[in-house]
């Protein structure tokens, strides 16, 4: 065999391994139709989610799922798996997948499934696992990205002028608030990489001066502390998730969805979208003077509208050098790459980009 062709083969297996590897790490396991039959079936029960990236119950069930997945990771008896429908599509049809999410679990040794129909809780999936595997694995405790406040630590985080703070004040014993509680967890999840905003609780039962000092008469009272209004304003709108995501994006200027990902709204600034409507129509010499243009209306803006600023003048500077085509070759690219398993400030970073990108490809 040639040196070339040893090489090659090399590179194959270990690219194989690498794969693996990474399927692996994952918490919860990545099925596909060319390791479905070695994974479930065999030697270990294996809970299987069959999914469609664009379900909203599916999104809906994935930190719960995850959550599932990291907790029942060293279980050697257990396997928890996902498969993406969309992509295996005749792996799906083979199970009779026809809504999504379908959870079903597969006993050790058996590719007959048995149909999960209860609660899309963590919890209660892992009560149904260690039922059917014989497990007693414990749920792994997850980090809160709610902010607890204490009153040491009270006026240092929510006065902060540099800070959007959203406080919850509760009382342990109330029945309310421990109803809210998950729901004002994932509120926390999806503003968790927002420099800016912060979600909090305040257990006003332990720190009645702090609750009487804000007119706290009933639990949960949630206050929004804006920058410009330390004085804190009183949050009435409903107590769903998506419901306190509009308030938040409103009040703070923020494009997340439910699931904390960036909106198409990411990153984008109205002065400069203008600039580039003409930008895009113009000729070669005209778009320079158009640039300059930017350039002055970049040198007012300030906070994370200066960030997107410098995004849009490295774009138009681009399309300028690289031609016409440059913003459409390059969304492409990072479609590319946030298809991939990638870190969530990486994937934020990207997704503003590409809607920059997008109004010079219009």
């Amino acid at each position: 065999m040639e040196r070339s062709q040893i090489w090659f083969a090399l590179g194959t297996v270990i690219l194989a391994l690498l794969f693996a590897c990474v399927l692996a790490d994952d918490d919860v396991f990545v099925l596909t139709e060319a390791n479905f039959e070695k994974e479930v079936g065999q030697d270990r029960g294996a809970l299987v989610e069959f999914y469609a990236p664009w379900c909203g119950h599916c999104k809906k069930l994935a930190p719960e799922y995850e959550k599932l997945g990291s907790s029942f990771k060293k279980a050697k008896s257990v396997l928890i798996g996902k498969v993406d429908c969309d992509e295996h599509k005749g792996l799906c049809s083979k199970y009779g997948v026809s809504g999504y999410p379908t959870i079903q679990w597969f006993p050790k040794g058996s590719l007959e499934p048995k149909r999960y129909e209860g609660p899309r809780t963590a919890e209660s999936l892992a009560e149904f696992v260690n039922t059917e595997g014989g497990t007693n694995v414990k749920l792994a405790s997850i980090p809160s990205n709610v902010v607890v406040l204490t009153s040491e630590t009270f006026d240092q985080i929510v006065l902060d002028e540099t800070k959007d703070v959203l406080v919850e004040f509760y009382a342990p014993w109330c029945g309310h608030c421990k109803h809210l509680a998950p729901t004002y967890e994932k509120v926390g999840s999806a503003y968790k990489l927002e420099e800016d905003v912060i979600i909090a609780n305040l257990d006003a039962d332990k720190h009645k001066d702090l609750a009487e000092k804000y007119g706290v008469s009933g639990y949960p009272t949630l206050k929004f502390f804006p920058k410009g209004n330390k004085g804190g304003e009183d949050y009435d709108g409903d107590r769903d998730l998506d419901d306190f995501v509009k308030f938040l994006n409103e009040k703070c200027g923020t494009s997340r969805d439910a699931n904390g990902q960036l909106t198409s709204q990411a990153g984008i600034v109205a002065s400069l979208d203008a600039l580039v409507k003409e930008f895009v129509s113009a000729s070669d010499d005209e778009r320079k003077t158009i640039l300059s243009r930017m350039e002055e209306e970049v040198e007012k803006l300030t906070g994370s509208s200066a960030r997107y600023g410098k995004t849009y003048l490295k774009a138009a500077k681009s399309c300028i050098e690289k031609g016409a085509n440059y913003a459409t070759k390059e969304i492409e690219r990072l479609q590319r790459m946030l298809a991939k398993s990638i870190s969530a400030s990486k994937a934020d970073e990207f997704i503003i980009k590409k809607n920059i990108l997008s109004t010079f490809s219009a």
